[in-house]
């Protein structure tokens, strides 16, 4: 009998989903950023249009139809499957979520408030959140916002708590990682999804230990 042919490693290593929501949304918000710091028009009608979308459900503004672009995530990549209706729907619901809320971040805003998380500078919800208290404490305010996002009841609900928590961001320039963000609000709207999102929230909170940052830090704009 002939051996099976052992399949390649891209063969039988797929993307995550949530990894395909995230990469998504750094390649929309990545050049919008860009283009709205550079005050080019087209980007800053964008933001205008995407910022009225923020808290509210995907299906109740039409107009950002044509702007969030999901045709990447009704594609199949090599060596992937298609994605069933309840993941589609799932992944465009977290990529409107995470858009909208990058863009009443970034309103009005003259440095990036979209940034990629790295060990360095950890850009996680809870580290954003962190950032805004005092170096030698906690704002226990803003740390039950915190805690009140991660026990919303659905998506919709946790997207309005989240535009009070980045209204506070925008208030104090602290950035986030919305790419890491949508990838997590995918996980949000499964079962046992909520649990597994709050404890990386809890960690990057207490990972960020740092004060808040200087006006001049976040100067230079993220093509991601």
């Amino acid at each position: 009998m002939t051996p099976a042919t052992p399949l390649s490693p891209a063969a039988t290593v797929a993307v995550p989903v949530h990894r395909r929501v995230a990469d998504l949304a750094a390649t929309h918000i990545g050049p919008w950023q860009q283009g709205y710091l550079q005050d080019r028009p087209q980007a800053v009608a964008a933001l205008a249009r995407l910022r009225r979308g923020a808290g509210c459900e995907a299906g109740q503004t039409p107009d950002l139809w044509s702007l969030i672009d999901t045709d990447p995530l009704h594609t199949r990549p090599d060596n992937t499957r298609p994605l069933s209706e309840p993941e589609l729907v799932r992944a465009e619901n977290a990529l409107h979520a995470a858009c909208t809320l990058w863009a009443f971040h970034q309103q009005s805003r003259g440095t990036p408030m979209h940034r990629r998380h790295t060990r360095e500078r950890p850009g996680g919800l809870g580290a954003a959140v962190r950032r805004m208290m005092p170096a030698d404490g906690t704002d226990e305010p803003i740390r039950k916002r915190l805690v009140r996002a991660g026990t919303a009841p659905d998506l919709v609900a946790l997207a309005q708590r989240l535009r009070d928590i980045v209204a506070l961001l925008r208030r104090d320039d602290v950035p986030l990682d919305y790419a890491l963000l949508a990838g997590q609000l995918y996980l949000w709207q499964w079962p046992d999804g909520p649990g597994t999102v709050r404890r990386a929230w809890g960690r990057s909170f207490h990972e960020q230990r740092q004060p808040r940052p200087a006006p001049d830090e976040n100067t230079t704009p993220d093509s991601e």
